[in-house]
């Protein structure tokens, strides 16, 4: 093997915690090592946030390492209380393997699963027909309550009432480590720093339970830098299905990213070498922007392949730069009689998503944060007909400096 892989993910800004770093880093120089990462199906689509995860898991596959994607069929169902303030939503088995379906297709686009190379398992092989006092007995043994209950994942969860129903998660994770560790040969687990106390878990049992080693490592979460979660926009998330999050809306959340975050993105979401990195994230002021181009290029080339990131950066540099090429942009279209009736400036914004309520709509207006084209609009009670749409036949909406819709008769 070439350059340790433990070495490329510290560069580039990965590594946040380890149970041996010494160890791991000089097992992953020596040999080929098996891992995992789990993904709960809590949705039918992998999500930004998920990204970062995955940029790992290609970086080790890359360095002759072999990746197991753990969907999680069973521990779906509990639900992870880690950093949430609330239980989970229950759903149902079918939605459940449906969305581990989705996620399974969409991995395999970042991933080669070809001649073993990679896998994809499901802990609800294992875990939906568990015998629950023979799983007492054999793990349940090994876990400490008094330990459990100062892990952090725990912590936020107690205030409100953490149910018994959460708590067995820490377990099922730590189990689906064992079964995987026995089945495959796994003994290192990855995850977001979040994931710290159930990965230690898992760790200890194989340590316990079969006297061989076992590792952890754990990633940054993406944030921002009130620390809150990155990923996320008025919509929603920010998803990797372009069905959902269109590659135009995906290339411009990481175009408008803050200044503060580009050198750690452009590090941790590309495989630009590290100097063009450090380069680009050195750029002050509107220079800035050059950076923040770059960034949103190389991430949604990688996600939605190199035509799709030319589109978006030419529909991006066409609005940045004042022409209209507006193909790419996010459309809603009305009936032509529905502008001959006129619209108003506030159903504009709230359908096209760039408000999330009248109210919202109605301060971004008043506030001076609205244009239609290019011309600003103050007035909150202000109706468009067709008389106002533009050369193109179109209202070009925009909210701030950033966030573009467009609105077409149909």
């Amino acid at each position: 093997m070439s350059e340790n892989v433990y070495d490329i993910l510290v560069e580039r800004g990965f590594i946040e915690q380890a149970t041996h770093p010494d160890e791991i880093r000089e097992m992953l120089g020596k040999e080929s090592v098996t891992f995992y990462i789990g993904f709960d199906a809590t949705a039918d689509s992998l999500t930004a946030g998920h990204f970062l995860t995955v940029m790992a898991m290609m970086h080790m596959q890359r360095a002759g390492h072999r990746p197991i994607a753990l969907l999680g069929g069973g521990t779906t169902m509990i639900g992870d209380p880690s950093g949430k303030s609330d239980m989970r939503t229950i759903m149902t088995k079918e939605t459940i393997q449906h969305n581990a379906d989705r996620f399974a297709e969409q991995l395999s686009r970042f991933i080669t699963f070809d001649d073993d190379k990679a896998i994809i398992a499901n802990n609800a092989d294992w875990l939906l027909d568990l015998n629950y006092v023979e799983f007492l007995r054999e793990v349940g043994v090994h876990f400490s309550v008094n330990k459990m209950l100062a892990a952090e994942c725990y912590k936020q969860r107690m205030e409100k009432g953490l149910t018994f129903f959460e708590f067995n998660y820490m377990i099922m994770q730590s189990y689906d480590f064992l079964k995987l560790f026995q089945k495959y040969g796994c003994n290192l687990e990855l995850g977001g720093n979040d994931q710290w106390s159930n990965i230690i878990g898992g760790v200890n049992l194989i340590r316990a339970k079969e006297q061989k080693p076992a590792y952890g490592l754990t990633f940054k979460l993406l944030t921002t830098s009130e620390g809150i979660k990155m990923g996320k926009t008025m919509k929603g998330a920010v998803w990797l299905d372009p069905e959902k999050t269109s590659p135009y809306e995906f290339f411009q959340y990481w175009r408008n990213i803050e200044d503060v975050k580009v050198e750690e993105c452009l590090g941790l979401l590309t495989f630009l070498p590290m100097d063009e990195v450090r380069r680009l994230g050195s750029l002050k002021d509107s220079e800035i922007n050059k950076a923040k181009e770059v960034l949103a290029y190389e991430v949604t080339k990688i996600v939605h392949g190199e035509e799709e990131a030319n589109k978006a950066l030419e529909a991006s540099r066409s609005l940045f730069g004042g022409s209209m090429n507006t193909s790419d942009i996010p459309t809603t279209t009305y009936p032509a009689s529905k502008f001959d009736e006129g619209i108003d400036i506030i159903t504009l914004l709230v359908d096209g998503k760039l408000a999330a309520s009248r109210g919202d709509a109605r301060r971004n207006v008043t506030q001076g944060g609205v244009t239609v084209n290019d011309e600003k609009c103050t007035d909150f009670a202000k109706v468009f007909k067709t008389k106002d749409l533009n050369a193109e036949g179109a209202l070009l909406i925009r909210r701030g400096k950033k966030a573009f819709h467009l609105y077409k008769p149909e």
